[in-house]
């Protein structure tokens, strides 16, 4: 079984919206339960399916969630634990919550049996309510069953099975057992048809323990138990009564009466008795009673009927009595929660009256289903008056329900037969026809063709045939009254009971009434009703009920019926669907608006989401809302305003909750910060006067410490008081005096005393109170004011991150500038080239074009072959619904012919099986026998042929859903391309402006350059470019002829293949329908065995499976909770231990501080009769003294041993509140341990039924439990021991030795312990070591790396300096162009003064031929220029590629650095444990030394008691120790306010410790999520390359489809990029884990610094603690000193002890500051605690800021990579300004060439002009058109390649004859005369 329906997943699914958690079972339960709670309306969850679809299955899960979730017993066991303890009483049998769990395995055992489909089907409908009070928690349930299938206790089918209970009585029961129930073996049993059919994986006698033991759960009495199997083996024996006939007449005998002597014994009534009412049962006729014999027949029809009707009885009997138990409680319900099981729609081959009853009940639910989905959905949309077409759902079911229920006007089918019923001799023929002859014309009713006894009912799942065979018997169900009779004067009252409400039994009488009575009567009250009208009522019942809930349906579907895992049956499931209604559902909930809401709670629930939009004041709802939508920018399609409410579509709501919840965070958070802030204020203030205070009394104490040894101020208080010695007498008289008016002032002082401490006490309490709300205030006001120096300190920081992300965007502005000034130099020379190239590309377009118009063709034939390809598959779709199987077969064959050659084979095979096949029909008539034998071995090939389509389909399908994947993320990067592109556009823009500005400049540049030289280089290279142009041209010419030979040649072929695949397809169709024709029947059945066949297979392995599977599991679960017990009493001892050791303590603590106070009381009462013994202490002031100076001694050993106490009393108060948290989460876990507990018993008690064959391990299972139960029960008894244990520890302090011996021992296990995690750290550095090293090395590979990247960074950087060469080159040759046109136009000059004088022909003619030599010259030096610029970009373009490698490689080694960083982040994580471990180990060594104070605490103790002895003796003492008393109240008082700061202290800083753990498992947490996240990703990007490396080779492989395969290509390319876009993005968070690693790290270590601070102010004060006791020892040396000087100085040295004391008081007071000061440093540490919390979340926050940061920076350096990209595209666009100037080139080579022409022309045409002399001809045309030439060259050329081409080619023709007549000029130039 799937862990899916844990506790855990209870837990997850506890509380949540629909849409928070995955679909489940648990979800719809949920939402149905709080639905109830918050509405107060009733719910009800209705599951239908077929049988074996998981309805019951379902319904345990609903109960089992609904128990957990509304337990009464959790609420009352935590409200108050001590009724429980009184009502355990009453809930003897167990909670209710297990009783409703333990009532469905009752129910199952007499109601569920196995079936062909299910193992475990339920054979009745119920309907279980669960009662909940108004706090939601279960007080009762209620369970109503409908039509029992109780014809199955007397037969079954072959391999079905009786219901339950019979196999667990017959196998479970023991001996006694079996001898008190007259029990067999199975086989003896004829009821039993199948003998002892087992189910797999169930074992009947354990189900029968467990059976046993839910009744004990239940409250089933051991008599009731009894009486139940009783009945159960009496219907047993019913079976084995045998009837014979009589051979003289047909009257019935019962020749063998045991079995009969065994059902009466066991049902307690008489055999005698018994067999005369079977046999000769009495009648009443008229007045008078007769005994009528009994034919066989009528006598097996009579116990059959006893039989069946026992058994109902009991199983009612059963429900009503599990009914009483669950509602036993006294709390009244509010609500209900109904869950609803009955089967569904059933369609089978012999439908009777049990299916016309479900299939009525399934047409009833599923109106209800309509009406709550479509109908009432509707109309309320039509109320509220919004936008909606009406929707006809096409599923009008009332006609149908109207032919089953209708009473009258026509009667329908239920009252057709209970009229039957009461007519005489009417017969199940006579019923039929009345149902004929009434319903003929019904829209859902139909007549059978051939049956009498069959009619058709055209139900909303499909037409059912039902046969009406002995249905008035089935509506009667009459019974023998006689029997029945006895039954109910039973000796037993168990079957008294069952059979007390025999009045309204059919019995015999009735049905002889029936028969002798002419018309029909009608039933009074009180008289028996039929079957059908008892049916009818509950279901109007349930009805009602499920009308006035709201209902939640749960549709179970039932995947396949072969009982296989992973096999979906698409139209099985698709016929269930349809059958629900739920594909109906689904379209129209997609079409409405399931969410709706009232204005007045949607504008006071989201009005904070548009607060502005609303004014001031009274607005109707309606418009608000409106204006809230509006506000909101909803799409107006998504949401509907109705006249009361809003309606939403699905998924509007939610998100708009997550907007809200948004807004509320945002509010309370800008709260907190100003409640801190002001805190902080406060805090900061009270924290200066503090400050303030403590510089005043340092002072002071400074001053006194400088006084205090100098010699002058000794002799001055010493001389002081000894300057009155003269007048002693005098004073002593004085003084006498004095006393005497000082002893009548004192006794009126102590009245007045007694008063004044009265109100001084008053006034000291008032004043109490006041301070303390004073030092609150003050300490709000001082944290508020170290909130804000907080604040003000990250703002700066931040500010200073500030400057630093701004100064870093400088420097990459200043970068990305001087880039784009480099992108827009490249841009500049690529254009210049790109002119050059440009020709080339025309020429290569028009092939492409060519190729496009072939290509076109070629899809315009593939488009034709698909075409076919779909009219094939139509026409095998229309011989499917014929011939069903062979035409799949030939349908997938005729698709797959083109594309595989196995196809071809299974071709062949199939001919030459066809051909033996007709040859054998020839021979049918000769031998049956063979043609068998074909018949089977046809079936065996088609089988193969087939199972081989269906894998060449699944394969298919996979690589369309595959295609459909890439196609999706093909237009997401699409979509991504368009928006670069956009911004591309823009960044052209901006470059075409610079390119206008360049211009400008370019030109200023070339009219400053002119020089006349250059133009015959330029000629030069001319020359040579024009003979490479001519190669080029012919190349071209001769590659484009053969592509189109090879065009033709593809497309001869393609014709030829279409011509033959519809040749053989039409071929193949020919056979194929021969085949069909004559075996189709043969193969249909042959398919069908085969099916069941390997279904049957299929099922047992999964069975088999399965059993291993849930063993496994079994035996896992055990041994973990074995493993978990042992771990709970460990757990529990060590917490008892603990808890009385700590309870000791705390007893021995409060007695002393007891003792300590009765001891101050007496000291009071003693100081109060010290008063009258004033005259006897003068005489005895030296022992006072002495004894003053032993007292202060010891007082401030008082104090320090009651600091002592104060803090092992906190230590002690903090320990005994981690103990009792301690025990509340192992009471949890207890708890927790029980319920997981009752969810083992649970699954076992499922699973058992499953496990035969592994018996043995199931019983030490079920030891386990048992052990576990006692275990369970021994917790309870000890914890409730702890708990009065707990009680009585005040009077225990006897025990407090033994709890000392055990702590000792367990803190020798701890040093143990920490021993081994000693050593486990030193393993851990060694580790870390290794790992640094490593980290080492891969940083020196990164670093090597790094250089070959600036390496290669270097080259390209080179390479751009070449290309800039090139392009000054370039321009070089631009100019020498712009010269050469400067010269030609001289040159046209020329020829016009040649024309206008023809005296100096002669030499313009000579001078022209030298020019052309020097152009010729330049053309030959340009070309050899253009050769070398073009050999360049060449190495350029090869660099680029080089490039383009390093770069790959360099991410191939990214990625292993990434995988390296990544185990480095687990390292540091691991150090973080590390360290954290030592930060504990460090708490425990001061656990440790707390302990030593212990010890030291019992050694003041004793000292304690010497003090007090001393303090008993010095009591005399009156006004010395009432100045003491008031002292060391002052004292007790500050020692009570520091134990109760310390107290806090304390809570402060176990919370922030808490805390500080909390985050750091959450960073922990977050850590292992993004490594996941990583890992996913890099899972996906190799699940992407695998995808695309077999998608290339499925689409190379493919002949048709190659410019699929370059679509394909470009689409894998793209996800590439993509994929590494992603992998830098993962990049980026991988190193802001790091610095979040980084940071906490600092953080560990500043936590651990400010700890060893505190250990050394600890130690510090310790230190001065010893100075100020050393201080002590030397004043009582120097009071002994001062006793011995005598009587003398007795005054002196009392006033200077006086002194002296004072400065110890003062001392005292000083010290009881500090302490208060040491309090206050330790409350402002744990501020610093949490401050520094608050500064990790900042962090955390700037970790995000810089992630943002990081991810910007992402996208700053895509769109560096795009305006690269474009750079490229620019230099393409230079290249093709290369080709343009190489054509300018080229036409100013033929406007050169057409002036050469022009002279020779001349020449010419002198030459016949003037009779062998030279004469030139006009050159008017020929130089207008050169002139026109140069035109168009000045402004940029427009000729195109194929011309300049032509123009060379002429050129090349006419050079000679222009070059032949240069000899012979000079003798022609002499014979020119003057006269001409």
């Amino acid at each position: 079984m799937l862990p899916i329906y844990s506790e855990k997943i209870i837990e997850m699914y506890k509380g949540k919206k629909r849409h928070e958690v995955p679909p489940h079972i648990y979800s719809i339960t949920d939402n149905a339960y709080r639905n109830m709670m918050q509405d107060r309306e009733d719910q009800s969850i209705l599951c239908t399916g077929e049988s074996g679809a998981g309805k019951t299955e379902n319904t345990k899960k609903v109960i089992q969630y609904l128990a957990v979730v509304a337990s009464s017993h959790k609420g009352k066991k935590e409200a108050n634990p001590q009724p429980q303890q009184q009502q355990a009483g009453s809930l003897a049998y167990g909670e209710l919550e297990k009783q409703l769990l333990q009532a469905n395995p009752i129910l199952e055992a007499f109601g569920n049996a196995k079936t062909i489909k299910n193992d475990n089907s339920s054979r009745f409908g119920k309907f279980i309510k669960l009662n909940f009070d108004v706090t939601g928690y279960i007080v009762g349930a209620n369970i109503e069953t409908y039509l029992l299938e109780k014809s199955r206790c007397i037969r079954q089918g072959n391999t079905e099975r009786a219901f339950h209970i019979f196999y667990y009585l017959v196998a479970g029961a023991k001996d006694k057992l079996k001898e008190e129930l007259l029990l067999e073996d199975f086989s003896a049993y004829r009821f039993l048809v199948a003998g002892h059919v087992e189910i797999p994986g169930q074992e009947d006698d354990e189900m029968f323990l467990e059976t046993l033991e839910a009744m004990e759960i239940m409250g089933f009495t051991e008599e009731e138990r009894i009486g139940m199997m009783k009945v159960v083996s009496t219907v047993l024996q019913l079976g084995n009564v045998k009837f014979e006939k009589e051979r003289s007449s047909e009257q019935a005998t019962m020749p063998d009466d045991t079995a009969a002597q065994k059902l009466c014994h066991l049902q307690g009534i008489n055999i005698t008795d018994f067999t005369r009412a079977i046999l000769n049962p009495r009648i009443k006729v008229g007045r008078e009673v007769v005994q009528k014999a009994q034919t066989k027949q009528q006598a097996d029809f009579a116990v059959e009927a006893l039989a069946k009707a026992m058994y109902e009885r009991l199983f009612r009997w059963i429900l009503a009595r599990v009914n009483k138990t669950l509602n036993k409680s006294k709390r009244q319900s509010s609500t209900f929660l109904g869950i609803l099981d009955i089967a569904g729609f059933e369609i089978f081959e012999d439908n009777s009256f049990e299916q016309l009853c479900i299939n009525y009940t399934n047409e009833r639910l599923q109106q209800l289903f309509n009406h709550t989905m479509f109908v009432l959905e509707q109309e309320e949309y039509k109320r509220e008056g919004i936008e909606w077409n009406f929707i006809d759902f096409g599923l009008d079911l009332q006609p149908c329900i109207e032919l089953i229920e209708r009473a009258n006007n026509p009667p329908g089918i239920l009252a057709l037969l209970d009229e039957e019923c009461w007519f005489p001799k009417a017969t199940d023929v006579s019923f039929v026809e009345k149902l004929l002859n009434t319903h003929t014309s019904h829209v859902k009713f139909s007549k059978a063709k051939q049956h009498k006894l069959i009619f058709t009912v055209m139900h909303y799942a499909g037409n059912v045939e039902y046969n009406a065979a002995s249905w008035l018997t089935k509506n009667m169900d009459p019974l023998n009254d006689n029997v029945t009779a006895l039954l109910k004067v039973s000796s037993s009252n168990f079957i008294q009971d069952l059979w007390k409400d025999v009045d309204r039994v059919v019995g015999l009488e009735t049905m002889t009434k029936m028969s002798e009575s002419s018309a029909p009567t009608k039933s009074k009250k009180g008289m028996f009703r039929t079957v059908g009208q008892l049916y009818k009522e509950s279901l109007g019942k349930l009805m009602t009920t499920l009308h006035n809930t709201q209902p939640n349906f749960v549709r179970c579907i039932i995947p396949n019926h072969e009982k296989r895992a992973g096999k979906m049956d698409s139209n099985l499931v698709l016929e269930q669907l349809r059958c629900n209604g739920v594909l109906e559902g689904i379209r129209i909930c997609r079409q409405g608006f399931p969410n709706r809401i009232v204005f007045q709670e949607f504008r006071q629930r989201y009005e904070i989401l548009a607060a502005s939009a609303i004014p001031k004041g009274f607005m109707d709802g309606k418009q608000a809302c409106c204006l809230m939508v509006k506000h909101l920018d909803l799409d107006p399609n998504l949401f509907r305003i109705g006249q009361s409410k809003m309606f939403f579509r699905t998924g509007v709501l939610a998100q708009l909750e997550e907007e809200r919840d948004l807004k509320l965070t945002v509010v309370t958070i800008a709260f907190q910060a100003q409640a801190r802030g002001f805190l902080a204020r406060k805090a900061f203030n009270k924290r200066q006067q503090q400050l303030t205070a403590m510089k005043v009394i340092q002072r002071n104490c400074a001053c006194y410490l400088k006084l205090k040894n100098w010699q002058w101020w000794r002799l001055f208080t010493k001389v002081k008081p000894l300057l009155q010695v003269t007048r002693q007498e005098e004073e002593m008289g004085q003084k006498d005096e004095e006393l005497k008016s000082a002893k009548e002032v004192a006794l009126k002082s102590e009245a007045e005393l007694k008063d004044i401490s009265q109100k001084h006490t008053q006034l000291m309490e008032e004043r109490t109170l006041l301070e303390t709300k004073l030092q609150a205030e003050t300490e709000l006001y001082a944290e508020a004011e170290e909130m804000k120096v907080r604040l003000e300190t990250k703002k700066q920081e931040l500010e200073e991150v500030l400057h630093e992300m701004e100064a870093r965007l400088e420097e990459e502005e200043d970068r990305s500038h001087a880039l784009t000034q480099e992108r827009k130099e490249t841009e500049q020379q690529l254009q210049l080239m790109e002119a050059h190239i440009a020709e080339q590309e025309d020429s290569c377009q028009k092939l492409q074009l060519e190729k496009a118009s072939v290509e076109g063709k070629v899809k315009k034939l593939e488009e034709d072959v698909l075409v076919m390809e779909d009219q094939n598959n139509k026409l095998q779709k229309e011989r499917k619904l014929l011939e069903e199987r062979m035409s799949d077969m030939n349908s997938n064959l005729t698709e797959e012919e083109e594309k595989s050659k196995n196809l071809t084979k299974l071709k062949t095979k199939h001919e030459s099986m066809i051909s033996d096949l007709e040859v054998r029909m020839k021979k049918e008539e000769k031998g049956r026998q063979d043609v068998e034998k074909a018949k089977r071995k046809v079936e065996a090939e088609l089988a193969d042929l087939q199972e081989q389509n269906a894998d060449l389909q699944n394969q298919l399908a996979e690589l369309r859903a595959q295609l459909a994947a890439k196609e999706e993320e093909l237009e997401a990067t699409q979509a991504r391309l368009e928006e670069e592109y956009n911004q591309r556009g823009a960044a052209v823009k901006r470059v075409r402006e610079l390119e206008a500005l360049l211009s400008e400049l370019q030109e200023d540049l070339e009219a400053e350059r002119g020089a006349r030289g250059k133009v015959e280089a330029a000629r030069r290279d001319l020359g040579e470019e024009l003979n490479a142009l001519r190669t080029e041209l012919e190349d071209s010419l001769d590659t484009t002829a053969a592509q189109q030979e090879l065009r033709a040649k593809r497309e001869q072929e393609v014709a030829l293949l279409k011509k033959a695949t519809e040749d053989e397809g039409r071929a193949h169709e020919a056979q194929v329908q021969d085949l069909r024709q004559k075996h189709s029947q043969a193969v249909e059945e042959l398919n069908e065995q085969l099916e069941q066949a390997k279904r049957v297979r299929a099922g047992l392995e999964k069975a088999k499976q399965a059993l291993e599977k849930e063993q496994a599991d079994l035996s896992a679960d055990l041994r973990s909770l074995g493993s978990s017990k042992q771990d709970v009493e460990h757990k529990k001892k060590k917490v008892e231990a603990q808890l009385n050791d700590l309870n000791g303590r705390f007893s021995e603590s409060e007695r002393q501080r007891t003792e300590l106070g009765e001891r101050v009381s007496k000291m009071t009462m003693e100081l109060d009769g010290v008063t009258g013994l004033l005259n006897d202490v003068e005489g005895k002031n030296i022992k006072l003294s002495k004894d003053v100076s032993s007292l202060s001694s010891q007082l401030q050993d008082a104090q320090e041993l009651l600091s002592e106490e104060t803090r092992q009393k906190l230590n002690v108060s903090g320990r005994l509140r981690q103990m009792e948290e301690d025990r509340n989460s192992l009471m949890e876990q207890l708890e927790e341990e029980t319920e997981g507990k009752r969810a083992v018993e649970r699954q076992l008690s499922s699973l058992s039924m499953q496990l035969s064959d592994y018996k043995k391990k199931l019983e030490e299972a079920s030891g386990a439990v048992e052990m576990l139960e006692e275990g369970k029960k021994r917790l309870q008894r000890d914890l409730e021991a702890a708990n009065s244990e707990y009680e009585e520890k005040a009077a225990a302090y006897d025990k407090l030795e033994k709890s000392r011996s055990r702590m000792q021992q367990e803190l020798e296990d701890v040093l143990m312990d920490l021993d081994g995690q000693r050593q486990l750290v030193s393993n851990l550095e060694k580790r870390q070591k290794k790992f640094d090293q490593m980290l080492a090395e891969e940083r020196a590979v990164s670093c090597k790396f790094a250089d070959e990247r600036d390496r290669a960074e270097a080259e390209v950087r080179e390479k751009e300096t070449r290309l800039l060469s090139l392009a000054r080159a370039l321009e070089d040759s631009q100019d020498a162009l712009e010269e050469a046109e400067k010269t030609t136009k001289g040159l046209k000059g020329e020829m016009e003064d040649l024309i206008s004088s023809k005296d100096d022909v002669g030499k313009s003619v000579h001078d022209l031929e030298k020019a052309k030599r020097g152009l010729e010259a330049m053309a030959d030096e340009m070309r050899m220029q253009m050769d070398e610029l073009e050999d360049e970009l060449q190495v350029a373009e090869d660099a680029k590629l080089r490039l383009e490698v390093n770069i790959q490689a360099l991410r191939v080694q990214h990625e292993r650095e990434l995988h390296g960083r990544d185990e480095l982040g687990e390292e540091k994580r691991k150090q973080l444990v590390k360290q954290v471990r030592e930060l504990e180990s460090e708490l425990e060594e001061e656990r440790k030394q707390r302990g030593q104070a212990s010890g030291s605490k019992k050694k003041l103790e004793g000292e304690l008691k010497d003090m007090e002895d001393q303090l008993e003796a010095s009591s005399r003492a009156r006004d010395e120790a009432v100045k003491q008393l008031r002292k060391i109240q002052g004292q007790v008082k500050d020692l009570q306010r520091d134990l109760e700061d310390s107290r806090v202290a304390q809570k402060e800083v176990l919370s922030s410790a808490r805390e500080s753990e909390r985050r750091t498992k959450a960073m922990e947490a977050d850590i292992a999520h993004l490594h996941e996240m990583l890992a996913a990703a890099e899972r996906a990007r190799k699940q992407a390359e695998t995808e695309r490396d077999e998608l290339a080779d499925e689409l190379s492989s493919n002949s048709s489809g190659k410019s699929m395969l370059s679509d394909e290509n470009r689409r894998m390319d793209a996800k590439i990029s993509q994929m590494e876009e992603e992998l830098e993005e993962e990049q980026a968070n991988v190193e802001s884990l790091n610095d979040r690693l980084r940071k906490s790290q600092q953080l560990v270590d500043q936590l651990g610094a400010e700890l060893a601070v505190e250990r050394s102010t600890s130690q510090s004060k310790e230190a001065s603690r010893q100075q100020l006791e050393r201080q002590t020892r030397e004043l009582k040396a120097k009071l002994q000193e001062v006793e011995g000087q005598g009587r003398s100085k007795l005054k002196s040295s009392i006033t200077a002890l006086e002194f002296k004391l004072r400065e110890v008081e003062e001392q005292l007071e000083i010290e009881s500051r500090e302490r208060q000061s040491n309090a206050k440093n330790v409350r402002q540490k744990e501020k610093k605690l949490k401050d520094l919390t608050i500064q990790m979340e900042d962090e955390s926050k700037q970790a995000q800021q810089y992630k943002d940061q990081a991810e910007k920076g992402n996208v700053r350096v895509k769109q560096l990579k795009h305006q690269l990209e474009e750079a490229e595209e620019e230099a393409q666009r230079v290249a093709a300004a290369r080709r343009k100037l190489q054509r300018e080139l080229e036409e100013a080579s033929e406007a050169n060439d057409t002036m050469n022409r022009d002279m020779a022309s001349l020449r010419s045409k002198l030459r016949r002009g003037s009779g062998g002399e030279a004469v030139f001809s006009s050159p008017s045309p020929r130089s207008s058109s050169g002139g026109g030439g140069m035109r168009s060259l000045g402004l940029g050329g427009g000729l195109s390649r194929r011309s300049i081409k032509e123009n060379s080619l002429d050129l090349q023709e006419e050079e000679p004859p222009s070059r032949s007549p240069s000899p012979p000029l000079d003798p022609r130039e002499e014979s020119y005369s003057p006269d001409e």
